[in-house]
């Protein structure tokens, strides 16, 4: 994100990879406001994707009532708000994920508690 400052602003990142056990990546569900932001998890790169979905969804997701109802066959996936189109079995780093990436899916037909996101 660009910076716009009225002075020099000069300092090293402070969130770099190397300080984190694993590069951190976003995930969203959009239309679901239970979860009011996405979850921001260390993902190790050599993750499978269909790993990740199988994995730590559930884990992040899995109280919505909705969750387990997700056909992930018509999940839509966008990386940075751009369509995207995973492939379940490579990894997050061969999918082009990398540290700090924000990913988030929609699942058509689901649209939060009682359909209250339409």
């Amino acid at each position: 994100m660009a910076v716009t400052s009225a002075a020099p602003y000069d300092f090293p990142q402070q969130d770099t990879a190397d300080k984190f056990p694993a590069p951190l990546l976003y995930i969203g569900w959009e239309d679901h406001k239970m979860f009011c932001a996405p979850f921001c998890v260390p993902m190790p790169p050599a993750t499978r994707f269909g790993d990740m979905v199988q994995g730590a969804l559930p884990g992040l997701y899995g109280a919505h009532p909705d969750f387990a109802r997700i056909d992930w066959n018509r999940a839509e996936w966008f990386v940075s708000g751009k369509p995207f189109t995973p492939d379940m079995d490579k990894t997050v780093a061969e999918n082009g994920l990398g540290h700090k990436s924000v990913i988030r899916f929609r699942t058509p037909g689901l649209t939060g508690l009682q359909g209250s996101c339409f």
